[in-house]
């Protein structure tokens, strides 16, 4: 295994209760209409799309206006209390002492990329990939593949990746890079059983260095078999 690239909401942090209250919040003072199934779709991808998807149903703010908000109140929420998700840490912190660098690859903006790496364990990531980044947006696999090429891993030895996802677009765009993907659901409200990824895990627990390496291991074999 070379590397793990994390996703953030939902792999890392379950952060979108946070979300989806802030969305609820939004729409109730300004006059939107909005609803678990509308909170949901947006997940795993670019604030901006959730913001166009708000005015569409009614948001009296811009999108440029309701992003800021959005952002502005999640992120005063995490300062409160990180939602960690249960077992994640101690991954990172296997990872740290085994030297497997981690890489975030989240849509959300720079600052809630930094807001998370932080105050992650010391030394757990080696960089960030975010929506800010002027990159094609998951499903594409741009976000993998510039993740991967932080890490000097080119395009023939990204297999040697984990990449943790938990939504459709996300899995896509890692399963497309070419890593050795993963679907996290147990934090999700959108499982894809019957998606592109090579594994699928329910929470962190049994899952160490020597877990993700073997996944690793297998996935090489079955492509060389």
């Amino acid at each position: 295994m070379a590397a793990v690239l994390w996703d953030m909401d939902g792999t890392l942090i379950d952060s979108e209760p946070y979300w989806h209250e802030s969305e609820y919040e939004l729409a109730r003072i300004h006059g939107g209409e909005w609803n678990e199934r509308l909170a949901w779709s947006g997940s795993g991808t670019p604030v901006i799309e959730v913001a166009r998807t708000m005015v569409a149903h009614g948001v009296a703010l811009s999108p440029d206006e309701i992003v800021t908000r959005l952002v502005a109140d999640v992120a005063r929420r995490e300062e409160a209390r990180m939602p960690w998700i249960p077992g994640v840490r101690d991954v990172l912190e296997s990872l740290v002492r085994s030297g497997i660098p981690s890489v975030l690859v989240t849509a959300s903006p720079r600052a809630m990329a930094e807001h998370l790496v932080h105050p992650a364990p010391r030394g757990a990531f080696a960089g960030y990939i975010c929506g800010e980044d002027s990159l094609p947006s998951k499903p594409d696999p741009a976000p993998y593949r510039a993740a991967a090429a932080l890490l000097d891993v080119g395009h023939d030895d990204i297999v040697r990746c984990i990449a943790i996802e938990d939504s459709a677009t996300g899995l896509q765009s890692a399963a497309d890079s070419g890593a050795t993907t993963i679907a996290q659901e147990g934090f999700t409200a959108k499982p894809s059983p019957d998606g592109p990824q090579f594994a699928t895990i329910n929470g962190y627990d049994g899952i160490d260095v020597a877990t993700l390496d073997e996944y690793v291991r297998r996935r090489m074999a079955n492509m060389s078999a």
